[in-house]
């Protein structure tokens, strides 16, 4: 018992600088949200990683602590994050939007992996940004980085591509909306099948109304709950792949069953919504923490390096995810 406590002591002690600098940019990120609403706490979090990780003389004391911060924070959040979707709520959808939402998801992440290979992007990256691209940008790509084989530089390079492109589509999307006279419904519908990341879904259709927002965040979190059968069936396809080729993936990452759990017993109806805003507050200060220690991991002169082709992957994937959302959403739902 003296040891098992030592022990931790040991390691909270190794970790706690990292969680002390994680912590005060989620509260610099959560501070500039609330100043400027238009940018989300998650994008700041983000930039404020990449310039802390590269940044000449950063204490190495707290590299430990915001390495352990990316997978855990990432992965809480995650699971909390299905307590923001029902059942319920995606059957209230319509068939046509589920049909259209299915669409979107497919045609995304198929059409990604192809992209990639034609512009010679390793598979593993190729992966990681058709699973953010298509379903709920950096927290989808957590999900899936620990069923690929993929570089630590992958990784850092995916959130560094739904945040920029992201926030392209944000701001581009409601000039669309306005350009074409879209009603609400039809905004809401068109930003949730598109955007990358909920914060920035919220973003993108806010300019149109609240009814376009409460339509988009739905939309969006319908396209969220496809995370866990595409974790499951490019982990299948992973495992076949690496066969006797040393460590399998996981069919179900246990965060992933987590986020099941979680929508399923948001589904039952049990829960007050005092408890339902307490975890989406919560959620969102996971994320932020996460997503600071994963701009943390970016270097620049590796983006830089590999940037080219990156980018052009990631410019790519938006047009052909914002082409199947505007036609599904339009012609479906």
């Amino acid at each position: 018992m003296t040891k098992t406590v030592s022990g931790a002591r040991a390691g909270f002690a190794v970790l706690w600088p990292g969680l002390a600098v994680t912590v005060a940019a989620v509260v610099v990120s959560m501070a500039v949200a609330g100043v400027v609403p238009a940018v989300s706490a998650l994008t700041v979090a983000v930039v404020l990683g990449v310039v802390a990780g590269n940044v000449p003389g950063f204490p190495v004391a707290a590299r430990a602590g915001v390495a352990w911060s990316a997978k855990k924070l990432l992965r809480s959040g995650v699971v909390l994050l299905g307590l923001q979707l029902s059942v319920g709520q995606v059957l209230g959808l319509g068939a046509g939007t589920v049909v259209a939402v299915l669409l979107v998801v497919v045609v995304t992440f198929a059409g990604t992996v192809l992209l990639g290979r034609l512009l010679g992007v390793s598979r593993g990256l190729s992966l990681l940004v058709a699973t953010g691209f298509s379903i709920c940008g950096a927290s989808a790509v957590a999900a899936v980085e620990g069923v690929v084989e993929r570089d630590d530089e992958d990784v850092a390079t995916s959130v560094a591509m739904v945040t920029v492109f992201g926030t392209v589509s944000m701001l581009g999307l409601p000039v669309l909306f306005s350009a074409w006279g879209l009603s609400a419904e039809e905004a809401g519908r068109i930003a949730g099948g598109s955007v990358h990341e909920v914060a920035q879904v919220v973003a993108a259709a806010s300019p149109v109304g609240a009814a376009a927002v409460a339509i988009a965040v739905v939309v969006k979190l319908s396209r969220v709950v496809l995370l866990a059968p595409v974790v499951a069936v490019v982990s299948l396809l992973e495992r076949r792949r690496s066969a006797g080729a040393g460590p399998r993936p996981p069919v179900m990452p246990l965060f992933v069953l987590g986020f099941l759990l979680a929508v399923a017993l948001r589904s039952t109806g049990v829960l007050p919504v005092v408890v339902l805003d307490v975890a989406k507050q919560l959620t969102t200060l996971l994320l932020a923490g996460a997503l600071f220690a994963l701009g943390f991991s970016v270097r620049i002169r590796a983006l830089l390096r590999n940037g080219p082709k990156a980018f052009a992957l990631g410019a790519c994937s938006t047009v052909l995810v914002t082409a199947v959302g505007i036609a599904a959403m339009l012609s479906l739902a």
